[in-house]
């Protein structure tokens, strides 16, 4: 009996928004690979995210350790984009005395 090797495919794909995330599943790329990143297994992520198959979250792995430099610079980016949003965000609203904002208009509701 010969045993019949296939090459598979990484379970990625790019959503419109140009997000990363484990196919046919909301889960993304930054978040598979950060736990990783922060010791846990793959057994351990699949328990966080059960929308995800085990071997997915292995081939997942798999990719990026085999392109560790294109994952971390598309991780930076979208840390990047991340912050601009929020600053843009805290320009908009300022969160500094959101607090005691709230705490007065329902108090003024009452």
């Amino acid at each position: 009996m010969t045993l019949a090797i296939a090459l598979e495919p990484a379970p990625i794909e790019t959503d419109a928004y140009g997000v990363v995330r484990v196919s046919r599943t909301r889960v993304t790329l930054d978040t598979v690979v950060t736990a990783f990143l922060e010791g846990c297994t793959p057994e351990e992520i699949g328990e966080q995210y059960p929308s995800l198959q085990l071997s997915d979250i292995y081939l997942v792995i798999g990719y990026y350790l085999r392109h560790r430099d294109e994952v971390h610079a598309y991780l930076a980016e979208r840390q990047r984009q991340a912050n601009v949003i929020q600053q843009e965000v805290e320009q908009r609203f300022n969160p500094i005395g959101i607090r005691e904002r709230l705490l007065a208009r329902r108090d003024r509701s009452r």
